[in-house]
């Protein structure tokens, strides 16, 4: 997965910014426009961390009445246990 995939174009530009040695931080005026411009990245981030999209999937019916038990067992809703284990292998905690 390259960095374009992850990253929005802002946040590329601001990390190129502060790796490329670009950042002298001097006035406080500047600061402060820094700190707001890293906010606005930061918050835009997580705006769209926040997005979520529906799927429909065939499962069979055995794999969900364990994985209804398996959630009752964590005192958690299965459809929350099945979109954890899910971003736990998107994000390769767990391998396949």
């Amino acid at each position: 997965m390259k960095d374009k995939d992850i990253y929005t174009q802002d946040e590329l530009d601001f990390f190129e910014y502060i790796e490329g040695g670009k950042y002298t931080p001097s006035k406080k005026e500047s600061l402060e426009s820094e700190k707001r411009l890293a906010k606005d990245i930061a918050k835009r981030t997580i705006n769209k961390m926040k997005k979520k999209k529906s799927i429909n999937l065939r499962v069979y019916e055995r794999d969900i009445r364990n994985i209804k038990a398996l959630a009752l067992e964590k005192g958690m809703p299965y459809q929350t246990l099945l979109s954890s284990i899910i971003h736990q292998v998107a994000s390769r905690d767990i391998k396949i």
